[in-house]
């Protein structure tokens, strides 16, 4: 039987794109009658993909750098070319293999789907859906992450506010360090809060601010003074409230901003983020750290009262979202990889699978299951499509 060996440490490297080329695995195989164990390569390189040729012969794969390609443990030629999951015929004479796209899908791209009851569309990053059926997103993958609206068809689509005109750095922009996120829609759909800045790594350093713009392009504002890192807003249902995180020096958690009076008030004080306002206006889901490596879904009443801990996996969870009846669905790493992590490609962030439950977290049902990072969801009821 054989098998690739990598230390701990290096499966994280193994799976960003920035550090693959730097680690090492080694095949190995073990007699299954004698337990006697053999080691067929040494040096440097992520080795993995293998296959037995022969009784004494292994083909594998290279992966990452310069020198990605096909090898062998015999003298048979070795040969350079990016792909993943090689297969050998049984004669092994012919290869096939996997060659991968890491193209930005396009907005509503069809995805397959897991579940018949569901259509599942691709789009780009924190989607949201006003109570009269236009989307917003923030458009990260293709474009500067300005603020989009338009129909969830991709129709009468619109950029309703650029960073780049508004003194962003346009190339820090194409890298995704910064730009506009997570729109949210007020409760009569005229206006869009969102957080604009710097994110990431750069929010111990810089400014981001939560501003507002009518969805006509009118009345754009800010609703933040800029003297602590804001973002991630939602609109209460009423829609005189918003909810948004800060980070900053001895100034963590949620705050609840009054858009008529300006006057703020703090809801939480840990590492949290990413509030959402239920539907009814009763409660505020949120992303908590609860200890060095680890990320829940909690959810809280607007008087920061009845603190409810809804997810309990020592795995992430993040990203989490209200249905529009009232759910939630989210992006969790409970079932780790669907492929080993040594084989996973060019993600920075958990693998995770997207699910869905009811507001106590009670019926936690998987919705995708995908090899990739599945992320930011968004139910859209039927009639708006």
């Amino acid at each position: 039987m054989a098998f690739y060996e990598v230390t701990t440490e290096d499966t994280w490297g193994a799976r960003r794109p920035n550090l693959v080329a730097n680690v090492t695995s080694q095949i190995v195989s073990v007699d299954a009658t004698s337990g006697e164990r053999f080691e067929h390569t040494s040096g440097p390189g992520l080795k993995v993909y293998h296959q037995f040729l022969g009784p004494s012969e292994i083909g594998y794969l290279r992966k990452g750098g310069t020198e990605e390609g096909i090898y062998y443990t015999s003298d048979r030629r070795s040969f350079k070319r990016a792909m993943r999951a090689p297969s050998w015929s049984l004669d092994s004479n012919m290869l096939i293999y996997e060659k991968h796209s890491f193209k930005a899908r396009p907005q509503n791209k069809p995805l397959y789907g897991w579940d018949r009851d569901w259509e599942y569309r691709h789009t780009d990053v924190f989607p949201a859906l006003a109570r009269d059926g236009t989307l917003a997103y923030s458009e990260k993958q293709q474009g500067n992450s300005s603020i989009i609206i338009a129909k969830p068809d991709g129709s009468e689509r619109r950029v309703l506010y650029n960073p780049a005109e508004h003194g962003y750095d346009p190339r820090r922009l194409a890298m995704g360090l910064g730009g506009a996120f997570q729109p949210s829609w007020s409760a009569d759909s005229q206006w869009l809060a969102f957080g604009v800045g710097y994110w990431f790594q750069q929010r111990d350093t810089e400014k981001s601010t939560i501003m507002r713009i009518r969805r006509d392009g009118s009345g754009l504002e800010s609703l933040t003074d800029g003297k602590v890192h804001s973002g991630f807003p939602s609109h209460s249902a009423n829609g005189k409230e918003i909810v948004y995180r800060v980070w900053g020096e001895s100034n963590y958690g949620l705050r609840i901003l009054n858009i008529e009076t300006r006057a703020i008030r703090t809801l939480t004080t840990g590492y949290d983020n990413l509030p959402g306002w239920s539907p009814d206006g009763s409660r505020i889901l949120f992303t908590r750290k609860v200890d060095d490596v680890n990320f829940d879904i909690f959810t809280v009443r607007p008087d920061g009262s009845d603190l409810l801990r809804v997810t309990s996996h020592r795995s992430g969870d993040g990203h989490a979202v209200w249905t529009w009846d009232g759910r939630i669905m989210w992006s969790s790493g409970m079932y780790g990889f669907r492929d080993e992590a040594a084989l996973y490609d060019n993600t920075f962030q958990q693998y995770g699978q997207i699910l869905i439950m009811n507001a106590d977290g009670s019926e936690k049902r998987m919705l995708t299951d995908s090899r990739w990072e599945d992320s930011m969801p968004l139910l859209i009821p039927a009639k708006f499509l």
